[in-house]
C-alpha cells in the first residue's frame, strides 16, 4: 500500500492547516476557562520517528502509552476519540476511567470512541489512517462539530498534518514546518543564538570524513577533549548517539593524529547492540549529524525541563525531571524522576525559557522539552549545558500529565516543587522498561489481579501509589510502564521497587513449569 497523498499542492495543503490552526486560539480560551463547553478530542498517537539500524519497535504498546489522555473526560461534556492500531483490550480502558476522580466511569464510557484501524504493521498510525479515504471518512463522521475539535498527535511530521487537513480540525503540536529546529544540528544553532550554554561541537556532518576533520578540529579548539559523541540528527532516546573514545589519540596537532581519530571513528560504541558501522553511515548521509563533546565530571546528571506554547502565544514552564539513563555508554532513556534536583533545577529552567521564548516568536506551539546535562566544576558548582530540543512529547511527558490530572496540583518552576490542593508535595519516579522475559507470562489482566491482591493501586484518597501503562507490551515484549507516585521521594522509590519485586515474583510464578495432568 502507498502513501495516499492530498489533491492539492504542497503549500496549498500548509495554507488550509494554517487556516485550521487559528481555529485553536478561541477553543484554547474555551479550555482554559474548564466550563461546561463540549469538545472532541482526536488522540493520534503515531509514532513517524527516525529509527537507527537495529531498532525495531511494537507500535501498539507505544500507541497505549498516551492513554493517560482519558483522564481529559473529568471534563463532563468532553468526547474523546483515541486512534490505535489494533484493538485496546477493555480492561485497559476500565482500568484507565476507574483511575478517574470524581467521575461516574460509566457517564465517561459513553463519552470515549475507540478507533482501530485493525493493521498491525510498523508503518506509522497517521499513515495508515491517510491510505484509507472510506476510513478518513468515517473517522470525520465521529466528530460532531469540527469548530469545537481539536487533534492530539504524538510527534507532529507531514503525516499529521496532512491527516488534520483531511479531518479538518487544527491540531495542537508544533507545525511541522519547524521540525529543522528539533534536530541536533537545528539545536545547536538555536542554543547559540540565544546564548544558552551547550557543549563545544560542530554541526550539519553528513560523512564521516566530515566527522573526522571535525573532532580534529575540536581537539584544536580543546586539547584535553577525551571522548565525543556522534549523534544523527534525527535520533531518539540516545539511539542515535555513539561514544568516540580518543584517548588512544595523539596530541594535537601530532604527525598521524587524523588517522588516530580516523580509527578511532571506526571503533566508535553504539547504543544498540545490532547497529553497525555501515549503517550508521549510510543513516548520517541521509540525514545528517552532529559532532559534541561528551560532558564529563563530578555527579554528573542528566535533567530535562518540559515546557509548551499555548495557541495564545504564551510560554509556560511545566516541569523539570532527572532522566534514569542506560545502555552501553549510559545514553538510552529509560525513565525519570520528578521533581529535577532543586540544586540546579532553578537554573536549567531559566536556561529552557530562553529556548521557550525563542521558540514561541517562531511561531511554534504544543508542548516540547530540553535535555541538559549538569556535572560539579571544581568549585563544588553545578554547571549546566543544554543538548537537545525535543519538539514533541515525550517519555516524561505522560508520567507527569498523569500526576496532575489525578492530583490537580501545581508545580512552581521557581521552587521545583509540585503541591496537590491539599498541600502535600508529590514526587515519582516512572519508567517505561520495567522488563523481564518472564512478563512474558503475564497478561494484562493477569497484572490487574496482581494489583489487586498486593496493593498496588493508585490510592485517590492519600493520591498516592503506582499507575501502570504500556500493558499491551506484557505478553509480546516482555516489559511494562510504570509510575509510582508519593508524598516524598523516597516513598515513591520504595513504591516502585516493591511493585517491580512482586511483578518480578509473580511473572516467575507464572513461568514455572508445571506437572503434566494425571491420566
Amino acid at each position: 500500500m502507498t502513501d495516499t497523498p492530498l489533491p492539492v499542492s504542497p503549500p496549498h495543503a500548509q495554507a488550509r492547516f494554517e487556516v485550521l490552526q487559528e481555529k485553536l486560539v478561541p477553543l484554547w480560551r474555551s479550555i482554559e476557562k474548564m466550563n461546561q463547553d463540549p469538545q472532541t478530542i482526536v488522540v493520534i498517537p503515531s509514532i513517524s520517528l527516525d529509527k537507527t539500524e537495529g531498532s525495531p519497535i511494537a507500535m501498539q504498546p507505544y500507541e497505549e502509552r498516551y492513554l493517560f489522555l482519558l483522564l481529559l473526560l473529568r471534563q463532563p461534556r468532553a468526547h474523546l476519540i483515541y486512534v490505535t492500531s489494533q484493538p485496546i483490550l477493555p480492561s485497559v480502558i476500565d482500568y484507565y476511567l476507574d483511575l478517574l476522580p470524581g467521575v461516574i466511569p460509566s457517564h465517561a464510557r459513553q463519552r470515549l470512541t475507540t478507533f482501530p484501524i485493525l493493521d498491525g504493521g510498523d508503518e506509522p498510525l497517521s499513515l495508515k489512517l491517510l491510505q484509507r479515504p472510506r476510513m478518513m471518512e468515517r473517522l470525520r463522521s465521529l466528530i460532531p462539530d469540527p469548530d469545537r475539535a481539536h487533534m492530539v498527535p504524538y510527534n507532529t511530521t507531514e503525516l499529521e498534518r496532512d491527516l488534520a487537513v483531511r479531518l479538518g480540525i487544527p491540531m495542537y503540536g508544533a507545525d511541522p514546518r519547524h521540525f529543522p529546529l528539533g534536530t541536533k544540528s537545528g539545536c545547536r544553532r538555536l542554543f547559540a543564538e540565544e546564548g544558552v550554554s551547550h557543549p563545544i561541537g560542530v554541526e550539519n556532518l553528513r560523512s564521516i570524513d566530515e566527522v573526522v576533520d571535525a573532532i580534529v578540529g575540536l581537539r584544536k579548539q580543546k586539547p584535553s577533549l577525551a571522548q565525543v559523541i556522534v549523534k544523527l540528527n534525527e535520533g531518539v532516546s540516545g539511539e542515535g548517539n555513539t561514544v568516540v573514545d580518543l584517548a588512544s589519540v595523539p596530541a594535537s596537532g601530532s604527525a598521524g593524529e587524523r588517522e588516530a581519530v580516523a580509527k578511532a571513528v571506526a571503533a566508535m560504541q553504539f547504543e544498540l547492540a545490532d547497529a553497525t558501522f555501515a549503517g550508521y553511515a549510510a543513516k548520517l548521509a541521509e540525514r545528517g549529524g552532529i559532532v559534541e563533546e561528551r560532558i564529563q565530571g563530578t555527579d554528573f546528571k542528566s535533567p530535562s525541563v518540559q515546557l509548551r506554547v499555548t495557541p495564545l502565544g504564551k510560554v509556560e514552564v511545566l516541569s523539570t525531571h532527572d532522566q534514569l539513563l542506560g545502555g552501553p555508554s549510559g545514553q538510552s532513556y529509560l525513565g525519570c524522576i520528578f521533581p529535577a534536583n532543586t540544586e540546579y533545577a532553578a537554573t536549567i529552567t531559566r536556561e529552557a525559557a530562553k529556548v521557550g521564548a525563542r521558540l514561541a516568536k517562531e511561531g511554534v506551539i504544543g508542548r516540547f522539552a530540553l535535555d541538559f546535562v549538569t556535572v560539579r566544576n571544581a568549585k563544588g558548582e553545578w554547571e549546566a549545558y543544554a543538548i537537545e530540543i525535543n519538539l514533541r512529547k515525550g517519555g516524561t511527558t505522560h508520567p507527569f500529565l498523569t500526576l496532575q490530572f489525578l492530583t490537580d496540583g501545581t508545580y512552581d518552576p521557581e521552587t521545583a516543587i509540585f503541591t496537590a490542593p491539599s498541600g502535600k508535595r508529590k514526587h515519582f519516579i516512572a519508567s517505561d522498561h520495567v522488563e523481564s522475559p518472564d512478563y512474558r507470562g503475564l497478561t494484562p489482566d493477569d497484572l490487574f489481579d496482581i494489583v489487586v491482591r498486593h496493593g498496588l493501586h493508585f490510592d485517590q484518597y492519600r493520591q498516592t501509589g503506582i499507575v501502570f501503562h504500556m500493558m499491551a507490551a506484557l505478553t509480546e515484549s516482555g516489559h511494562v510502564g510504570m509510575t509510582a507516585v508519593g508524598d516524598s521521594a523516597e516513598e515513591a522509590r520504595a513504591m516502585y521497587d516493591r511493585a517491580v519485586a512482586v511483578l518480578d515474583e509473580e511473572a516467575a510464578a507464572a513461568m514455572a513449569e508445571r506437572p503434566l495432568p494425571a491420566r
